[in-house]
C-alpha cells in the first residue's frame, strides 16, 4: 500500500467496467483497435461488425450507437491507462510529491513505447467536433484529471502558486505525447521529464 506521498491523489471517479456477453466484448476490442489504429471517422460500424465477427445489429443491440461505442472505447482506455500508472508508481517508489510528478511524466516513455499511435485521447477529441458527444466527458476528464493531480502534488509539496504550476506541467505532458506523434519527436517524453525535472527544481516553495 503507497503511503501519503507515494500515492496518487485526486479522485479518479472511473465508473465501473461494463459487464459484457461474449460478442459485446470482441465488439468492444476489435473498435477500440481500429480507432486508435485507423481513426473513428474512417472506421465504419461495417468494418467493425466484420472484425468481431458479428452483425450490425448485434453491435447496435450492444452498444445502441457508433457514438456510444466510441465513449466505450475511451472509458476502457482511460481505465487501462490509470491501471498503468498505478503499476508505474509501485514500481517506481516515488517518496515525495515531486517524485510522484516525475513519475507521471517517466511512465510516457514506457506508455508509448506501445501507443505508436500517439494519445488516444487527442486523436478523438480532434475528430469529434460535437459538443454534445457522449465521449467528450471522458476526454475532458481524462485531461482535468492530470491537471488536477499535478496541483494537488504541488500543493503537497509546498510549492508556491500550484495551479499555475500544474498548468504549465499539464502543457509539457499533453505536448510531449503530441510531439512524439506529430513531431516524430522520439525522445519527447524524455525531454519533457528533464524539462519538469528542472521546473520543479527552480519552482518558489511558500
Amino acid at each position: 500500500m503507497l503511503d501519503q506521498q507515494m500515492r496518487l491523489l485526486v479522485d479518479r471517479r472511473l465508473p465501473e467496467a461494463a459487464t459484457l456477453t461474449p460478442a459485446g466484448e470482441r465488439i468492444l476490442t476489435a473498435a477500440s483497435t481500429l480507432f486508435y489504429e485507423q481513426g473513428i471517422r474512417a472506421v465504419g460500424v461495417d468494418t467493425i461488425a466484420e472484425a468481431a465477427d458479428v452483425t450490425k445489429k448485434t453491435l447496435y443491440d450492444r452498444f445502441g450507437s457508433k457514438d456510444r461505442l466510441i465513449a466505450a472505447y475511451l472509458e476502457r482506455r482511460n481505465r487501462v491507462w490509470h491501471e498503468f500508472l498505478d503499476e508505474q508508481l509501485t514500481a517506481r517508489e516515488p517518496s515525495t510529491p515531486e517524485e510522484v510528478i516525475l513519475a507521471l511524466f517517466a511512465a510516457l516513455t514506457d506508455w508509448v513505447a506501445s501507443s505508436r499511435y500517439g494519445c488516444g485521447f487527442i486523436n478523438a477529441s480532434v475528430e469529434l467536433a460535437a459538443p454534445d458527444h457522449p465521449a467528450l466527458p471522458v476526454i475532458v476528464g481524462q485531461k482535468q484529471w492530470m491537471r488536477a493531480e499535478f496541483e494537488a502534488q504541488a500543493t503537497l509539496a509546498g510549492l508556491t502558486d500550484p495551479g499555475e504550476l500544474a498548468d504549465r506541467l499539464l502543457l509539457l505532458h499533453e505536448g510531449a505525447l503530441v510531439s512524439f506523434r506529430v513531431a516524430a519527436m522520439e525522445h519527447a517524453p524524455e525531454v519533457a521529464y528533464r524539462a519538469a525535472a528542472d521546473m520543479l527544481a527552480g519552482w518558489p516553495r511558500v
